[in-house]
């Protein structure tokens, strides 16, 4: 029989699971061809104005495989309701049966994306974070920012969002935990931070090379199709170390792929991260060096949390 668990469950089962640790083995698995992830499929919308995801894949010799579907619709707050929505299903490798359909409305697709983003700066922000810059005050700011302080703690945060309205509530959401100060632009943010989130569905550059410090790390989680973009392709010529969660994926959608495409970078530049998590060659070697990752979402981040979320389910109801 097919087991439904709903979102409340998923989050209680979620506080047993180290996501951080889950996603570093699954970008490994990645990076070292023992899964199976074909191309994202993707439905975009224009009014109002939104984006279906949809990734499935499976980890060679495992038990399951999984199909995810994510969307994003950023209007939802003139609704009330939050703009991510969605659902995992888990399904048997083996026999193709279903196993579980997990609820989580488009929860731990929020989740795994954060703590992606706590990878990243586990490995390529520098060694003293003086503050945390976040552009975007949406749901996965406020996720990236949480997270970051299971790898990089800092309490000290500029944050910029496309309305004063949305900053000043981002900062009274997150206020008892964090030093937030409300910055009037993006730039704001950069010359105060040496480690950068960008978390928006901008579709035009908010950061420029020339506004970015010696030694900063930027991680870039908003870019996820062709059409968005947060970071100048200067930003991506400059930078020391430019690393891709997925380097297929970098052809089609992302930071790198438009900066690839507008002659700024070449594909010769990019390295993936499941490489960089096991090689220290490949990560930050000094405080002085400028990296970004850029995160498009990989569908083994997906396989990954739907399988612990699964398994401590079953511990739990054995």
């Amino acid at each position: 029989m097919t087991t439904v668990i709903e979102l409340e469950e998923i989050k209680s089962l979620l506080k047993q699971v180290d996501v951080v640790t889950a996603m570093s083995q699954g970008f490994v698995q990645y990076s070292n061809g023992n899964s199976v992830v074909p191309p994202v499929g993707e439905l975009l919308f224009d009014n109002p104005p939104g984006d279906v995801h949809i990734k499935y894949g499976y980890i060679k010799n495992d038990d399951f495989y999984v199909i995810k579907i994510a969307s994003g619709f950023y209007e939802n707050k003139n609704l009330g309701l939050p703009s991510s929505q969605g659902m995992m299903l888990l399904f048997n490798q083996k026999t193709g049966q279903t196993v579980s359909v997990l609820l989580d409305e488009g929860y731990l697709t929020d989740v795994r994306t954060a703590a992606a983003g706590a990878v990243a700066a586990q490995y390529f922000a520098p060694k003293n974070i003086e503050a945390i810059g976040i552009l975007g005050t949406g749901i996965q700011a406020k996720m990236q920012l949480q997270y970051l302080q299971k790898t990089k703690p800092c309490k000290r945060v500029w944050v910029w969002g496309r309305t004063a309205e949305n900053a000043v509530r981002f900062k009274e959401e997150l206020g008892d935990e964090f030093d937030i100060q409300i910055a009037e632009s993006a730039a704001e943010v950069a010359k105060n931070c040496n480690l950068l989130v960008t978390t928006t569905p901008s579709e035009l550059a908010l950061l420029k090379a020339d506004g970015i410090r010696p030694g900063t790390h930027i991680t870039a989680v908003g870019s996820d199709t062709s059409e968005k973009q947060e970071l100048d392709g200067t930003i991506l010529q400059k930078a020391d170390i430019v690393i891709a969660d997925s380097i297929p994926q970098s052809k089609s959608r992302g930071e790198i792929y438009q900066a690839v495409s507008k002659g700024f970078i070449f594909e010769n530049k990019i390295i993936e991260l499941g490489k960089a998590i096991q090689n220290t060659d490949l990560q930050r070697i000094n405080d002085q060096q400028i990296t970004v990752v850029d995160l498009t979402g990989v569908a083994v981040q997906d396989i990954m949390i739907t399988t612990a979320v699964y398994e401590k389910y079953k511990q739990e109801n054995a």
